[in-house]
């Protein structure tokens, strides 16, 4: 399954995005999906994971409260609804899918498959 993330962008402080990505090839139906970021010099860090019917999903603690993942089966895409944002916010990010696990996990090395990115910047 290929992957097409979009949606990034620059924000103020306390502003909003909704990232988008969009799947091609295949169904996502059976996929579990996650969000990641990186920015350089560190490590990719977990943002958010969604179970294959999205009746489960996971949030990195930075972003409990803030983010919402949600999924559209039918439009065979993934969104990551972002409030509130900070500038530690600021990262690339990456969207990917696995269909190994049971449930969703927030094990980037779990997922088979990964978008090419896309730069959220947050100003202060």
């Amino acid at each position: 399954v290929q992957l097409q993330a979009s949606g990034g962008g620059l924000v103020q402080a306390g502003g909003s995005l909704r990232l988008s990505c969009a799947a091609s090839g295949r169904t996502i139906r059976p996929y579990h999906m996650g969000w990641f970021r990186q920015t350089p010099g560190k490590e990719r860090e977990f943002v958010a994971a969604i179970s294959w019917s999205g009746g489960i999903t996971y949030y990195g603690d930075p972003v409990k409260g803030r983010f919402t993942i949600s999924r559209d089966n039918a439009k065979n895409t993934m969104y990551l609804q972002m409030n509130s944002l900070k500038p530690e916010d600021t990262a690339l990010y990456y969207c990917a899918a696995e269909r190994t696990t049971l449930v969703c996990t927030v094990a980037g090395p779990e997922y088979d498959y990964w978008g090419q990115g896309t730069q959220v910047t947050v100003s202060s």
